[in-house]
């Protein structure tokens, strides 16, 4: 049995390689039934992001470079250009890169938690395509146990570091229940579709999107039940609106000083968290003079990102420590389990002995043999039975001189330096 965990990522490939060798969720059983066909592979999982793609194997014998071959004829990539990307971990190795990676220590965002959840879904997957067996099987459950150890032990996951989620967990601070609370978002691009995923994944259910085309702010809102308005449409929205977060490409500033203070007094007064992700700026910086609003800017959010970014880089100590701690734990139990099959040969070897004096011995005793007499023997030959196949491998393993094999011999007979008799001379 052999672990190997051999890929590309984010630090070794560029986007067009990564997009090359990704793997689409159409594609995946097939593959993995296709690896494990043609490869050395007996068991095969495949985790496939925009950041990473990876194949987790369980072989007999350790053998990248079928696997590297196979790899580059499914996406028509060049053996070459594969090779100068790719990444190839074993054994231990591979298993602690197993667990880095599912407690997102090996992630573009340090500690991102999306990270395990797609990890989940290729062990999903490869379950599905009947590609995973008892050995790579306990190291997925092994991985997703130092994970979760991980996040509950390490403060890796618990501060923000993307400028979205930043933005959002500000708003959680000033307004107790988001539930409640309605969202105006300005924009309709990556920063703001990720705004979008936090705040619905936070328990928002009443979001507006405005932006300069009505057709790309309605792709946006079809993908969190929001509503879609124009741009021109914001005054009369901000009145309604709990959380402005905007992040436009425009030159010229979206809000005013004016057309806030009308929605403040639409409001009563009742407070408005904006958020201004934009540069250049998408609300005029006077906005932040007006009582009852809560402006930040984005200069602010780096700075929030900034210090827990360097949070999560202490506790990420921690966690290479859990980690590691973790795929050791795993490979010691796994070489248990190699000793159980040996362990079972032998005892199953020891039992058919027994049983063999044993019935001596009955038939003895059914003749009218002495008791006494036949215990003994029963004894004795057990014993020489029991001792004879050892007995002739030591002595051959010392006339070859294999010191080493003695010295275990008398670990795993648990033999102390004199514990045996010696002959008087």
């Amino acid at each position: 049995m052999a672990f190997l965990a051999l890929g590309i990522n984010h630090k070794t490939a560029s986007v067009d390689v990564r997009e090359r060798v990704a793997f689409t969720p159409e594609q995946l059983v097939d593959a993995l039934q296709q690896l494990c066909r043609l490869t050395a592979s007996r068991e095969a999982a495949i985790l496939s992001t925009c950041n990473r793609s990876e194949l987790y194997l369980e072989q007999d014998t350790l053998s990248a470079d079928d696997v590297l071959l196979w790899l580059a004829d499914y996406h028509r990539l060049s053996l070459d250009e594969l090779r100068a990307s790719a990444y190839v971990h074993e054994e231990h190795a591979a298993v602690k890169h197993m667990m880095r990676v599912a407690s997102g220590l090996d992630s573009l965002v340090l500690g991102e938690p999306q990270i395990l959840g797609q990890m989940k879904s290729a062990y999903a997957v490869a379950r599905e395509a009947g590609t995973v067996g008892p050995l790579l099987g306990r190291l997925f459950q092994a991985t997703f146990s130092a994970a979760k150890q991980v996040r509950t032990d390490t403060a890796i996951g618990e501060n923000p570091v993307s400028v979205a989620f930043a933005a959002v967990s500000l708003a959680r601070q000033i307004f107790s229940d988001l539930g409640r609370s309605q969202a105006l978002l300005i924009g309709a691009g990556e920063t703001i579709t990720l705004v979008a995923r936090h705040l619905h994944e936070q328990g928002v259910r009443r979001i507006v999107v405005a932006n300069r085309t009505l057709e790309r702010a309605s792709l946006l809102a079809e993908q969190f039940g929001a509503h879609a308005v124009l741009l021109a449409d914001i005054p009369q929205e901000l009145a309604n609106s709990d959380i402005v977060i905007s992040s436009t490409a425009s030159q010229l500033p979206i809000l005013g000083k004016g057309a806030v203070e009308s929605a403040l007094k639409a409001r009563r007064h009742k407070p408005i968290f904006m958020v201004d992700i934009a540069v250049p700026r998408d609300i005029e910086p006077e906005v932040g003079e007006l009582d009852d609003v809560y402006l930040y800017t984005v200069d602010d959010l780096h700075d929030v990102v900034a210090e827990n970014l360097k949070s999560r880089q202490g506790a990420a100590q921690a966690a290479e420590e859990l980690v590691a701690v973790g795929a050791d734990d795993f490979m010691a139990r796994l070489r248990e389990l190699a000793a159980v099959d040996v362990l079972r040969a032998y005892r199953q070897q020891s039992e058919r002995l027994r049983d063999e004096e044993l019935h001596k011995a009955q038939r003895l005793l059914a003749n009218g043999a002495n008791p006494e007499e036949v215990l003994a023997q029963l004894a004795r030959g057990l014993t020489n039975k029991l001792l004879h196949a050892p007995s002739v491998q030591l002595k051959k393993l010392s006339a070859e001189g294999r010191v080493d094999a003695l010295a275990m011999a008398q670990e795993l007979f648990a033999l102390s330096e004199g514990s045996t008799d010696k002959t008087p001379q």
